[in-house]
């Protein structure tokens, strides 16, 4: 589903006319797009940023909904395969994935898209849930038992079909198992071979500079975008004092930015926006000033409203490196070329003055999810 083009209301998608992608570029006579016949591609790649030591694609993309998307349907497998193939040809080299999701079929559709080309590129992935290895079954909480870690990077390594994990995150810090004891295996695994870096999910700071201090941490990935910005408060900070690199999670805000989502929106059964006071109908009116000031300034720069949102995240700091998910290949195309949309010192006053004027109310996710963010693993006994 477009979502440029899609209402949904009473939890259903109505399709609506779609937009090509970069339709605005295409009118604004720029000489760096080509559109080809069955493709519209960015002649100007993405650009390279560093995590840490880990150089990657300015702008990575996020595989998250490739088994399921947010309105709970199955996309077509060779699809995504066809998306992953054609992101890596326009220049993105970083690729984000989890055991979480699917649980585990994620990371078995990346491993098959990119097989061809997977020394060439970064594969992030992540563990921490409690996940059956063999059934995918969720199970209550979270596990980052050593053991268990070292049993998850196994299964990840067939599913990616890969001999090692370039950036390997724990996906939530663990309330029950002390940081320590998971830098230790991960170095245990770095020195194996099977991994080469490693991050946290939304993690509590003093555990970031605990673990820090045993073994660098290449990458921090947190929800970070226009429509959240609570990373700036401690963990951006953190990240510069440390050399750390960031990757927002979520950076178009769950399609909030790219005007896929009205005042009007409503959302189907099982899909987790439904349960975001952000988007409930007492707050969605309110919060539609941010999509108002992005969609002003997507005219202003002939782009596109999701391009506008992530030129933002890049303009932040130069070791910011967004993931937008997506299962269309007009919208990872879109996504990509949003590297070259540049800000001049008195737009970026103009826009940043508007921004901060803008309230946004509810929460970005349900309480009991929430729960599993900022948390600070226990002190490892002596």
């Amino acid at each position: 589903m477009d979502r440029r083009s899609i209402l949904k209301t009473a939890g259903l998608a109505l399709a609506g006319s779609a937009l090509l992608p970069f339709a605005s570029f295409a009118n604004s006579g720029r000489e760096d797009i080509i559109l080809e016949e069955n493709n519209q591609i960015p002649l100007t790649a993405p650009g390279k940023r560093k995590l840490g030591k880990l150089e990657v694609s300015s702008i990575g993309i996020g595989v998250q909904n490739m088994s399921r998307n947010y309105q709970t349907t199955i996309p077509s497998r060779p699809e995504m395969h066809r998306i992953i193939r054609s992101a890596y040809d326009n220049g993105v080299t970083f690729f984000d994935a989890a055991e979480a999701y699917g649980p585990l079929e994620v990371e078995r559709i990346l491993g098959e898209g990119v097989q061809s080309f997977r020394d060439k590129i970064t594969i992030a992935t992540k563990f921490g849930w409690n996940i059956d290895q063999e059934t995918g079954k969720r199970l209550p909480g979270l596990n980052s038992q050593p053991e268990h870690i070292k049993i998850v990077v196994e299964g990840m390594l067939k599913r990616l079909r890969t001999d090692r994990i370039d950036l390997l995150y724990q996906h939530r810090v663990d309330p029950q198992v002390p940081i320590e004891d998971v830098v230790g295996v991960i170095q245990d695994l770095i020195k194996e071979g099977k991994l080469l870096h490693y991050g946290l999910c939304e993690p509590g700071h003093q555990t970031v500079r605990r673990a820090h201090a045993i073994h660098p941490v290449t990458a921090i990935q947190n929800e970070y975008s226009l429509l959240w910005r609570g990373p700036e408060k401690v963990i951006l900070p953190l990240c510069e004092e440390l050399g750390i690199g960031f990757v927002p999670w979520s950076p178009l805000g769950v399609g909030f930015l790219t005007g896929a989502i009205d005042s009007n929106t409503r959302f189907a059964p099982g899909d987790i926006r439904g349960i975001e006071s952000r988007f409930s109908p007492e707050n969605l009116p309110a919060n539609m000033a941010l999509v108002e000031l992005i969609q002003k300034w997507s005219a202003a720069k002939k782009a596109a409203p999701a391009q506008i949102s992530l030129a933002w995240l890049l303009a932040q700091k130069p070791w910011i490196v967004p993931i937008p998910g997506t299962t269309q290949m007009a919208h990872m195309l879109e996504n990509t070329g949003a590297s070259q949309i540049k800000f001049t010192a008195n737009e970026w006053q103009e826009f940043n003055t508007a921004l901060n004027a803008i309230k946004i109310t509810g929460e970005r996710l349900p309480a009991g999810v929430l729960a599993f963010s900022d948390v600070e693993a226990p002190e490892k006994k002596k």
